[in-house]
């Protein structure tokens, strides 16, 4: 096998994958409306004649969850908001669509955030209405609006902010977003308790609290549900005890927006609704898909080419420099134990990438880009990329290299570690060609990576 012929196969099983992990299919096999009766997975809801289903939806799969949920639902009047990347091509009648910002918030991810507040207002639900919430990775910016108080009123530019200080510090995602919930009106669970217990507390009737849905694509591990999307409507599982614990890691307490500083030393934050609260007792939740999907089609894919495989995401959230040390390391073990064969190793989930510079790119290609002085002249091809289709503030998933990268680098006075220090691996795997560029993918279901060890022809 060629270092070529290697490489277009890696690109081509990457490539492969991304049709298996479209949520509309999965969302049909999985929901259905029969005699007035929603089924999920089994589960049997009534649906009340004359009462339209609310429908929340966000995140980067949004326009065609809810297009989707509309066609099984062709009959049930729907009304709702979509926050998503994206404007639809045909917007559907009954839903308001914004725009929102990613990923840092912009002003419609605000307005997203008032109109779905709006849509749940307990003036307007009864207890024989349906709430369904459509979430997908990304939704954390493309939907929010933050806390408000006396002792503080943050701003759009605040939230920007705070965001963009979460993004670059090198938290963990879990992290980010236990700092996002507890600064947020609508996450960690507290869209769900405004379908369940109203915005304005003269209004609430318990017995008018409407059943909660929430159909949801993993762009985090499993075990973790609530943190898509920064789980608004799901219970929270941080406090405000792991949130002071993660901005003190990560050194953010003294940096935070003016704002947020004086709400969170202001000791007026109230911690998230946990589960056993009572906003939550007419709520179910369905996974569509997740990463574990991603990495086993992909490694069916690369089996059936007759390549050996093992997957391993325990690097899920290290250091992407870490991750690459790691990987490779099995890699390399993996080809001595089957000497001669083509193997591979297959990781899923998200590194952590602090931004060091004022350059393009994201964790995927500084995750390759990292490995380029790792496999100079070795006959090892390295592939990492988002399943969304953007990387970073890059327009690329991700990126490949092998043993010659270095090498063909050098001849164009590329140097990797000068562009990895400035944050901008996609112009150097740009000026290579080695970008790996899909567009947007209408999917999230975190990142994937491919390592592959060659026999040489």
């Amino acid at each position: 096998m060629t270092a070529k012929e290697a490489r277009e196969l890696v690109r081509n099983l990457f490539l492969k994958t991304l049709p298996h992990l479209q949520v509309g299919p999965k969302m049909k096999e999985m929901v259905r409306l029969r005699n007035g009766v929603l089924e999920i997975a089994g589960d049997r809801i009534p649906l009340h004649e004359g009462r339209p289903v609310r429908v929340v939806a966000l995140g980067k799969a949004a326009i065609e969850m809810t297009h989707t949920l509309a066609e099984i639902l062709p009959e049930v009047r729907l009304r709702g908001v979509v926050a998503a990347p994206a404007d639809p091509r045909v917007p559907l009648a009954g839903f308001e669509y914004y725009k929102g910002g990613h990923p840092y918030p912009n002003d419609q991810s605000w307005r997203a955030a008032e109109a779905a507040l709006s849509l749940l207002d307990q003036r307007n639900v009864t207890a024989d209405d349906l709430v369904i919430f459509l979430i997908s990775g990304g939704g954390s910016s493309l939907i929010e609006m933050p806390i408000v108080s006396v002792q503080a009123r943050p701003t759009l530019d605040d939230l920007r902010k705070l965001y963009e200080l979460l993004v670059t510090c090198g938290a963990r995602i879990e992290e980010i977003n236990t700092i996002r919930k507890h600064f947020s009106r609508i996450k960690g669970g507290r869209l769900a308790q405004a379908a369940s217990q109203g915005i304005h507390a003269e209004f609430f009737e318990p017995t008018r609290a409407p059943q909660q849905v929430t159909l949801y694509m993993s762009d985090v591990t499993e075990n973790l549900p609530s943190m898509v999307a920064s789980g608004p409507s799901m219970p929270d599982e941080t406090t405000l005890k792991s949130c002071n614990f993660a901005l003190g890691r990560n050194r953010l307490t003294s940096k935070l927006p003016a704002p947020y500083s004086d709400l969170w030393f202001s000791g007026n934050l109230k911690e998230t609704p946990k589960s056993g609260d009572e906003c939550f007792s007419k709520s179910r939740y369905y996974c569509l898909l997740s990463n574990w999907n991603a990495v086993e089609k992909l490694e069916e894919l690369a089996e059936a080419a007759g390549i050996m495989v093992e997957t391993d995401s325990r690097c899920d959230d290290w250091n992407f420099q870490k991750a690459a040390e790691y990987l490779l390391d099995m890699l390399r073990a993996l080809r001595k134990e089957n000497p001669g064969e083509p193997v591979a190793i297959i990781s899923g989930g998200e590194l952590s990438c602090p931004v060091t510079g004022d350059g393009m790119g994201g964790r995927n290609q500084a995750f390759v880009l990292d490995c380029v002085g790792k496999i100079v002249a070795q006959p090892i091809i390295v592939l990492s990329a988002g399943t969304d289709g953007i990387d970073g503030n890059s327009p690329a998933a991700g990126a490949i290299a092998d043993g010659e990268s270095s090498s063909r680098a050098m001849a164009l006075r590329l140097d990797p570690a000068d562009y990895l220090h400035r944050s901008d691996s996609y112009h150097f795997f740009e000026k290579l060609g080695d970008s790996i560029i899909t567009g947007p993918t209408g999917t999230n279901v975190r990142d994937l990576r491919l390592l592959l060890a060659y026999p040489e022809a």
